[in-house]
């Protein structure tokens, strides 16, 4: 024991003044222990207290909700029952509508396959025939390609004339002999002619009543001209249009010293230009040329205005034809009047004996309709024999009026 106590009256620390000895220490420890352990077991019955509760509220809310729970899994297994009879009709629907579309489906098939097949045979026909058209087609081309390279070398052909100034002249020659002979008689012209003077137009056109001839020069210089168009600088083709200038009116002064001769040829010429292009150059681009030629009494035609003119030749020759025949035609004109006048007589006549015989046609219907009236009459009578009797036999015809018939009787005896 006094061991014990020596040991519990030990001094352990000294806190200030203050000695603490470990027997004070083992209560104040076990003061402590006993401290917590009161506090531990509080809050292990307030935690208790609480999870009691919690789980009281928690058996409830579960409860609350099994029965909410069972509600609602009761409206699913109704809404469960309500979509199986929802979901067999649908699939009877769907089958019926299935095998509905499917026939569908496969009529469709076949009649677009039909058609398919109808449109093949159509195109296929139609490619046929379009590639048939499209093989005449190339054909055509073909011979049109052969014409083009025929026309090709002929185009080559006219270059090489054009560029020969002689060969030019004679192209542009029997181009206005083609026109001419063309528009006029055989008897009304004459190519290459020999005048009085020696000199040799290109034609002459002979005028009605040997009025004096027309003379047409087709040998219209082209030099120049292909100068001016081959010309690429200013002073170039300056230098060329004065040339033309001047070659046209050498020419034109040639024409009029060696065709025109009074009393042989007409006063006026015609100058005939191959081109109609060139023809409207000058008189656009040389209007002074032009008006030289005219006080020269030079006509500068083209193609198309000697043909005009060839036709008004033609109706002036026409006309004086038709003067030199004119006594004929009088003649002729009597001729036919006397056998108008022949006509009209004979045809006053032949009125004549129609009026007559129209008058006798009237007559003659106008008895038809007497006859015709008294046949009426006659009809109208009724004719009815009575039976003969030993005590009318000697009776005289009578004739009497029944009393219910609008017509009359007529009784005839022996």
């Amino acid at each position: 024991m006094d061991a014990v106590q020596l040991s519990f009256d030990t001094p352990v620390t000294q806190i200030g003044a203050t000695i603490v000895t470990l027997g004070e220490l083992a209560i104040a420890a076990a003061v402590v222990l006993a401290l917590i352990v009161l506090t531990t077991i509080i809050a292990v019955r307030r935690s208790a207290r609480k999870r009691a509760a919690a789980l009281e509220e928690a058996e409830q809310a579960a409860s609350k909700r099994a029965g909410e729970m069972e509600a609602r899994f009761t409206e699913i297994m109704g809404a469960q029952a309500e979509m199986q009879g929802r979901m067999a009709t649908i699939a009877e629907v769907f089958g019926s509508r299935q095998s509905e579309i499917n026939k569908s489906i496969n009529e469709r098939l076949d009649g677009m396959g039909q058609r398919l097949g109808n449109t093949i045979n159509e195109q296929t026909k139609a490619t046929h025939e379009n590639l048939t058209k499209l093989q005449e087609r190339l054909a055509v081309i073909d011979t049109a390609q052969n014409n083009i390279q025929a026309l090709a070398k002929d185009v080559v052909g006219l270059q090489a004339i054009l560029s020969n100034k002689q060969t030019r002249g004679a192209f542009g020659q029997a181009r206005m002999e083609t026109i001419i002979a063309d528009g006029l008689p055989s008897n009304g012209f004459a190519f290459q002619p020999t005048l009085s003077n020696g000199n040799r137009p290109d034609c002459l056109v002979y005028m009605p009543n040997k009025a004096p001839a027309l003379v047409v020069d087709a040998k219209f210089p082209l030099e120049a001209w292909n100068s001016i168009r081959d010309a690429e600088e200013a002073e170039a083709q300056k230098r060329a249009t004065q040339r033309f200038r001047r070659d046209i009116e050498v020419h034109i002064k040639d024409i009029s010293d060696k065709y025109l001769l009074k009393g042989e040829t007409q006063d006026t010429a015609f100058m005939f230009v191959p081109s109609e292009s060139i023809f409207a150059e000058i008189h656009e681009n040389f209007e002074g040329l032009v008006q030289k030629a005219h006080r020269a009494r030079i006509v500068i035609v083209s193609p198309s205005l000697l043909m005009l003119s060839l036709q008004v030749v033609q109706a002036v020759l026409k006309d004086a034809r038709m003067r030199e025949q004119a006594h004929l035609i009088q003649g002729e004109v009597v001729r036919l009047l006397d056998d108008v006048l022949r006509l009209d007589d004979r045809v006053r006549k032949l009125q004549t004996h129609f009026g007559q015989a129209q008058r006798d046609i009237d007559q003659i219907l106008t008895s038809a309709d007497k006859v015709t009236k008294r046949g009426a009459k006659i009809e109208a009578f009724e004719i009815e024999p009575e039976a003969e009797t030993p005590a009318e036999t000697d009776r005289p015809n009578v004739v009497s009026v029944p009393e219910h018939s609008g017509r009359l009787k007529l009784h005839v005896g022996d």
